[in-house]
């Protein structure tokens, strides 16, 4: 049952990026990426989606309410602005740099933007993909957990 949960979030958030994508591509955006470019793009994305979406997966299931579930997601939504997606870390302040260089979203927009423009990525997409799987097994682990004692 809550694997059905999970796998119609990652669906809908894969249609609304492909709506994206589209609407980009049709507004003028070209990319550089190759095939395998763009697999691992979506592959990377795909385990972003997965991992947030059971990391939201345990406040639904300790919430009373469901205005108390939404409001965890607020956290997760400034996560973007305070990354290198619409600046680069450098220009920030010292304390805003540090948290933008060393949070998940920095590495992921590193590495989607180093793969569609079909540039090296470096170690961007290593580290992105162990925060992902990271993020991804311990709130699975604790939301299992959640879930079991929820049961009962």
């Amino acid at each position: 049952m809550l694997w059905a949960h999970v796998l119609t979030s990652l669906v809908a958030n894969g249609i609304s990026l492909a709506v994206v994508v589209l609407i980009a591509v049709a507004m003028g955006f070209r990319s550089g990426a190759s095939v395998l470019g763009w697999l691992a793009v979506v592959g990377i994305l795909a385990l972003v989606t997965l991992a947030l979406t059971w990391l939201a997966v345990i406040p639904g299931l300790l919430a009373r309410t469901m205005d108390g579930a939404s409001a965890f997601a607020y956290p997760l939504i400034f996560l973007p602005f305070v990354s290198s997606a619409f600046v680069p870390t450098a220009t920030m302040p010292g304390p805003v740099r540090w948290f933008a260089e060393n949070q998940p979203m920095t590495s992921v927009v590193n590495a989607v933007r180093g793969l569609l423009a079909g540039q090296p990525v470096g170690t961007d997409l290593l580290v992105a993909l162990a925060w992902c799987v990271g993020v991804l097994v311990v709130a699975y682990v604790a939301a299992m957990v959640v879930y079991r004692r929820r049961i009962r």
